[in-house]
């Protein structure tokens, strides 16, 4: 039986932190209100949703949104609403911005039977993330305008969510940068450490003139910041001397492959002014690289992932030996302490997921070496995090801020994407921080099967997901159809 709705309202209040009441029945301002987009707000809406608890980065206030033509045209006390062809009734239950990951992998074109993007997106939108970033290491790889809008021709009559497409950065491609960015990438791929034939790495005088040449585009590089001549001699190593195990991956991905690439391209940007984003950071020894730089006024931003956040090498043996297999790896105990701490201070800005689905025979194959790296995580994320929440490890006004706010502001967004206010996207998500349900991958939306957090207790999820204003998902359902979700650059 649930408990009665003043004693969740209590519980709810704890874990968003303390609620602000509302001072004024007017709507909150926007940078851009609908009046100054030349629209003045209709006498009905399309939606109302009254009665929830608005959380955003600053503050949690009890209060209502309304949504007309896919934008929020009020916030405010329920009785300042305007009348709605639709109202929804939180229940004073948690309304937050949808989620932004802008670190996955949908693998289409030419890896469908790992994910494709109706499965990635339908995954997404059960898992309250609203925008979607695609990697570029595809086949074939986003590394040219022709491959950008081919990619967007492939997602937008699948997708369920919003989507940004990469475009990947290598040494024979410095012409095709611009180029791609005008024809609708949203932002930049760096592999420095890569063994993958379609995305290699390339050497420093390439990554020098491609940062230069993206900084003009305005948009932003990600990058996978590993050393790759460290990592090909120390995975080396590990097989000459017979090693094929979780342990000698692990080993192969040496703390200084992270530290020494975290630094040099955080000194290419200094010296560029190209904005970067430091991809799935794993490594405690690696963040004072980070925070020095951000000391330096360089335009850098890191994000993080629950799995380095909750798990450590003495999970392997319960999340699957090898099937835990990921780049970079899960360390060992004592660095995700130090990742919580980062998520804390501002040194890792962002909460990513790296979803990487494999169908389950490659993710259990004898061999590490053989055992494809990588796991879904678009859809239970939000769900993870939120249990952190309710335990205490971070109040949901911060999660909003690693989760919504921030991936926003750093990928040029915000406030489109990430806010609660006026004339920002309707973007949103009605929480239930009592539902408990472990997670089982064999219900997954996505085609990847496989995670280390299989039969992991949670609590919380997304009860409602909407895009623009359209319910796209509700209680682990999909509600919308494939195509509901745009590209950004064209949305």
């Amino acid at each position: 039986m649930r408990p009665p709705f003043s004693a969740r309202s209590r519980r709810w209040r704890r874990a968003c932190g303390p609620a602000t009441p509302i001072s004024s029945p007017r709507p909150t301002r926007s940078p851009k209100p609908s009046h100054e987009r030349g629209r003045p707000m209709s006498a009905t809406v399309d939606l109302v949703i009254r009665d929830a608890l608005l959380v955003t980065p600053e503050a949690s206030r009890h209060g209502a949104v309304a949504v007309d033509d896919g934008r929020i045209v009020a916030v405010g006390h329920g009785d300042a609403m305007p009348s709605a062809r639709r109202v929804i009734e939180a229940g004073g239950r948690p309304l937050i911005p949808g989620a932004l990951d802008v670190h996955t992998h949908v693998r289409e074109p030419g890896f469908a039977h790992k994910e494709t993007w109706a499965t990635a997106t339908a995954a997404a939108a059960i898992g309250g993330v609203t925008t979607i970033f695609d990697m570029p290491n595809t086949n074939p790889p986003t590394a040219n305008a022709d491959a950008v809008r081919e990619k967007i021709a492939i997602a937008t009559p699948q997708a369920h969510v919003d989507f940004g497409v990469y475009g990947y950065v290598g040494e024979a491609n410095l012409a095709d940068l611009q180029p791609m960015a005008q024809a609708g990438a949203s932002a930049f791929k760096l592999f420095l450490g890569s063994d993958n034939p379609l995305v290699p790495c390339p050497n420093d005088g390439a990554v020098l003139d491609a940062l230069a040449l993206i900084r003009q585009t305005g948009l932003r590089c990600t990058v996978h910041a590993e050393n790759t001549p460290i990592l090909n001699w120390r995975g080396a190593q590990m097989k000459a001397a017979g090693r094929d195990d979780l342990a000698a991956h692990l080993a192969q991905h040496a703390d200084i492959a992270t530290v020494e690439a975290v630094q040099r391209i955080a000194l290419f940007s200094e010296w560029t002014g190209c904005k970067i984003h430091i991809a799935h950071e794993n490594c405690r020894h690696a963040l004072p690289v980070i925070a020095s730089a951000k000391r330096r006024g360089v335009a850098i931003t890191a994000e993080t992932c629950p799995h380095y956040l909750l798990l450590s090498m003495d999970d392997a043996e319960r999340a699957g030996g090898n099937a835990l297999r990921v780049k970079p790896p899960v360390r060992e105990a004592g660095h995700a302490a130090a990742l919580w701490a980062a998520l804390l201070d501002g040194t890792i800005d962002m909460i990513s997921t790296d979803h990487a689905p494999h169908p389950i025979d490659e993710k259990h194959r004898a061999s590490i070496w053989e055992t494809s790296p990588g796991f879904p995580g678009v859809e239970t994320s939000m769900r993870l995090m939120l249990t952190e929440v309710a335990a205490g490890r971070l109040t949901l006004q911060h999660y909003v801020r690693l989760a919504c706010e921030a991936p926003a502001r750093a990928f040029g967004l915000w406030p489109r994407k990430g806010a609660l206010m006026v004339g920002a996207d309707a973007d949103l998500v009605l929480l239930d921080l009592e539902h408990r349900q472990p997670i089982r991958g064999a219900t997954f939306q996505s085609k990847g099967k496989v995670t280390p957090f299989e039969g992991r207790e949670t609590k919380g999820r997304a009860a409602m997901t909407f895009l623009r204003g359209t319910c796209v998902a509700q209680n682990g359902q999909i509600l919308a159809p494939p195509g509901t979700g745009r590209s950004l650059r064209t949305a």
